[in-house]
């Protein structure tokens, strides 16, 4: 009988049950799922914008404070000291409040003019830029 046996134990395969395993990938799966951070990345907008309704205004004058090499100061070509050149652009404001000041220094000119008119236009919210290629 003990040969009987030993011939019928090789037919026997042993199983491995499946589903266990699954059910840990499954568990698995929904864990990082409902832990993962979504992150929303920012992209460019493709839309172009909304035309405007009326045309864009044309009367924006732009204001020029040219500064020599003697450091004197000329405002739209008209001379000036350095201290009245905030009263000869609010002046010109007042008419077209869209113009935007341009310093044109020389190279030579002094720094502390540049830099007194610059922090002036600055400190009363004037538009204000610097022309380094007029000193030709």
């Amino acid at each position: 009988m003990s040969m009987r046996r030993r011939k019928k134990q090789p037919n026997d395969q042993g199983e491995v049950n499946m589903t266990p395993m699954l059910d840990i990938v499954f568990i698995l799966l929904i864990f990082f799922i409902v832990t993962a951070t979504f992150l929303q990345e920012q992209g460019i907008d493709m839309r172009p914008p909304p035309t405007p309704d009326e045309p864009p205004e044309t009367d924006n004058v732009v204001i020029l404070v040219q500064i020599d090499d003697n450091s004197n100061v000329f405002v739209n070509q008209e001379s000036t000291t350095p201290d009245r050149v905030l009263a000869a652009v609010s002046r010109i404001r007042a008419e077209q409040p869209n113009s935007a000041v341009l310093l044109q220094p020389d190279d030579q000119a002094r720094h502390g003019i540049i830099v007194q008119l610059w922090d002036e236009m600055n400190q009363n919210s004037i538009p204000v830029s610097i022309n380094r290629s007029g000193s030709d």
